[in-house]
């Protein structure tokens, strides 16, 4: 007679011990590293068509040209309010601030309630001048009541080419 052997079938053991280290390590760097990566979004809106098409009066736009001198603040179109050169540092933001938040205040004692201004840049500006200056044209800080808040100047920012000056053309 013969003896028929049986072969016991063992089942593998399935070892997870190194992906659960791998986990209780990998999931706190990635939860901490959301807070670092957020990205910030800045809306930019179309120019606004005038209600008043009938009329001759043209909508008056605020307009900051930037180009390599520095800042040209005009309202209405065309018409200089104010030149802010460079300096050695580069732009002057806090200046463009502090005369926005003047021009603003001024806005508000006529009753015209000014929210849109239109950035014209020229060729070679940098994007970090672009965002810069779209931050200090948005708001600026105030305290209020013993609290830092900020405080809107013109949020509603469109973009445009800066217009072409002689010395432009004349350098060419």
């Amino acid at each position: 007679m013969r003896r028929r052997r049986r072969i016991k079938n063992q089942e593998a053991e399935l070892d997870i011990t190194s992906f659960m280290n791998l986990m209780i390590v990998l999931v706190p760097v990635l939860l901490l590293s959301l807070v670092f990566s957020q990205v910030r979004i800045l809306n930019l809106q179309l120019p606004a068509i005038s209600n008043e098409q009938n009329t001759d009066e043209e909508p008056k736009v605020l307009e900051l040209i930037i180009n390599e001198q520095g800042f040209e603040l005009n309202y209405p179109s065309g018409v200089l309010l104010k030149t802010i050169s460079k300096t050695e540092q580069g732009y002057d933001f806090l200046v463009l601030s502090k005369y926005l938040q003047d021009l603003k205040l001024t806005f508000q004692q006529n009753q015209q309630d000014k929210r849109d201004i239109v950035l014209l840049l020229s060729p070679e500006t940098d994007y970090q001048t672009i965002v810069s200056t779209m931050d200090t044209v948005r708001s600026f800080e105030a305290v209020v009541a013993a609290n830092l808040v900020d405080a809107e100047l013109f949020p509603e920012i469109s973009l445009g080419d800066a217009p072409s000056s002689a010395a432009d053309e004349g350098g060419k």
